[in-house]
């Protein structure tokens, strides 16, 4: 069964780190660019992170450039996001997507609040 299942996401005060992950299966991983996409209440989807293929390159939105960091472990078909100086602001489900597909995750919760 091709599809993305991602875990991590709980409650985090404000400056703490989580790190979520996607498990991927049925397709072959290490193959394709991957994505990390949140949306919070009442807003649109955004773009977070994406990763090549190889993993050597990456790209970040710049709300959480110096904050947050897109790896992948081919080896484990895994997907990961390590977030880390977590605001407010970045309260959201988190998603991880299949990039030029439109494979996507079910979406894990990730609340920020003291």
């Amino acid at each position: 069964q091709v599809q993305l299942v991602e875990s991590g996401g709980g409650l985090v005060q404000p400056g703490g780190s989580l790190r979520l992950s996607c498990a991927a299966s049925g397709f072959a991983f290490s193959m394709y660019f991957m994505s990390w996409y949140r949306q919070a209440p009442g807003k649109e989807r955004e773009l977070v992170a994406g990763i090549t293929s190889s993993g050597g390159r990456t790209n970040y939105a710049d709300s959480v450039k110096g904050r947050f960091t897109i790896s992948r472990d081919n080896a484990k078909n895994t997907l990961y996001l390590q977030m880390n100086s977590l605001k407010f602001e970045d309260t959201a489900v988190y998603y991880c997507k299949r990039e030029y597909s439109t494979l996507w995750g079910q979406g894990t919760q990730v609340t920020v609040s003291s």
